[in-house]
């Protein structure tokens, strides 16, 4: 079956447009999106599937400056690169982060960011996953954190999103490579 339009049963084209067409976004403007949007956004995170439906997860949005200044100095320091920004410029950041107690947080926390991302580009925001969270939390100093936020237990960092309005368009979607194997 192939998604183009025309073979699409009645009501999925939004749904698989989203999936065709959300790129994600190393550029923002300092615009800060609508709360309202960022709500949205983040309850389409709440309704990722999950194992056995634990939703070991938990959300965090942080819009303080000093904050983000905080993290981006800490997650710039886990790359290789010299990089003074890992997160592009923008004004949002969505984190993720999950009971390591429970066998399927990765693969939960992951279907939220996943989520996120498709329901941003939905609304008209853009994202971008942004790694080395997992790096920041296996340390006390970002665990600690997680308590003087309210968030009691051990979490271990699934991931971040950039979130924002794109500064430009996005560049062209490389060609889908063969990654499929019939049996």
């Amino acid at each position: 079956m192939s998604l183009e339009k025309n073979t699409l049963p009645a009501g999925a084209e939004a749904v698989v447009n989203a999936i065709l067409t959300r790129r994600s976004c190393r550029s923002y403007l300092p615009q800060f999106p609508e709360e309202s949007l960022i709500d949205q956004i983040v309850e389409a995170g709440t309704y990722a599937a999950s194992g056995k439906s634990k939703q070991p997860w938990r959300i965090i949005v942080i819009r303080d400056a000093a904050t983000q200044a905080r993290i981006r100095q800490a997650n710039a320091s886990f790359l290789k690169a010299d990089v003074a920004d890992p997160f592009y410029g923008a004004p949002v950041y969505l984190l993720v982060v999950s009971e390591r107690e429970n066998p399927n947080h990765v693969y939960d926390g992951t279907l939220v960011l996943g989520n996120m991302m498709l329901c941003a580009h939905a609304l008209g925001l853009a994202s971008c996953w942004i790694n080395r969270a997992r790096e920041m939390f296996d340390q006390p100093e970002w665990q600690a954190w997680l308590r003087e936020i309210g968030l009691e237990g051990d979490f271990e960092g699934i991931g971040f999103l950039a979130l924002g309005y794109a500064a430009g368009d996005p560049s062209p979607r490389k060609p889908r490579r063969e990654c499929v194997v019939k049996v």
